[in-house]
C-alpha cells in the first residue's frame, strides 16, 4: 500500500487540477440551471455559480485570452457587457449536457435583437442574431471553478456586418 498520488512514467500533465468528483448528476445539473439564469440575465447569480478565483479560457474578440475575467464579478461584468448590445438575448441547451466527474459540457444557442454599440457592426438596431456555442466547466466545491467557451462568433460578426 503506498501513501500519496500514483506516479507514472507517462507525459506531462497540464497545470489543470485533477477533477473533483461532482456529488450526482443531480447537483452539475442544478449548477448548470444557475448558469444558464446567469447568461440569460440573472447576473446576481454569478457568486452562487462561481468560484472567487473562477477562471475563464477563451480567444476573446479585443485579442485577450480571457484571462481577466475573474472571480463572480469579472464573470458578471463579462455577461453585463454581451448584455449590453443584446439585452434580450436568451441562451437554450441544444443537447443533453455531458457530465463526467467535475466536468459539465453542453451545447447551447443563443438568440437576440442588437440594439447597437457593438464596435465595426453595420447592423441596423432591431437586428435580430443567433448563434451556437458550447461550454466546458470544471466544478469546485459545487460551484464552477475554470470554463472553457467555443462559440461560433463568427456567424455572429457576419450576422452584425462586421467586416
Amino acid at each position: 500500500m503506498t501513501n500519496g498520488p500514483a506516479m507514472t512514467n507517462g507525459p506531462a500533465m497540464t497545470n489543470t487540477p485533477a477533477p473533483e468528483a461532482t456529488s450526482t448528476r443531480a447537483d452539475a445539473l442544478a449548477l448548470l440551471d444557475v448558469w444558464l439564469r446567469l447568461w440569460n440575465g440573472d447576473l446576481a447569480l454569478a457568486p452562487e455559480a462561481v468560484t472567487s478565483d473562477f477562471r475563464l479560457h477563451a480567444a476573446l474578440l479585443d485579442g485577450g485570452d480571457g484571462s481577466a475575467v475573474r472571480g463572480a464579478e469579472g464573470l458578471a461584468a463579462w455577461i453585463g457587457q454581451t448584455r449590453a448590445a443584446f439585452p434580450d438575448l436568451r441562451f437554450a441547451i441544444d443537447v443533453e449536457p455531458l457530465v463526467d466527474g467535475a466536468f459539465t459540457s453542453v451545447r447551447w444557442t443563443a438568440g437576440g435583437t442588437y440594439v447597437g454599440g457593438f464596435p465595426g457592426a453595420e447592423a441596423a438596431p432591431g437586428t435580430a442574431v443567433a448563434f451556437t456555442g458550447t461550454d466546458t466547466l470544471r466544478t469546485r466545491d459545487g460551484r464552477y471553478a475554470e470554463y472553457w467557451v467555443n462559440s461560433d462568433l463568427l456567424h455572429l460578426l457576419a450576422q452584425l456586418g462586421v467586416r
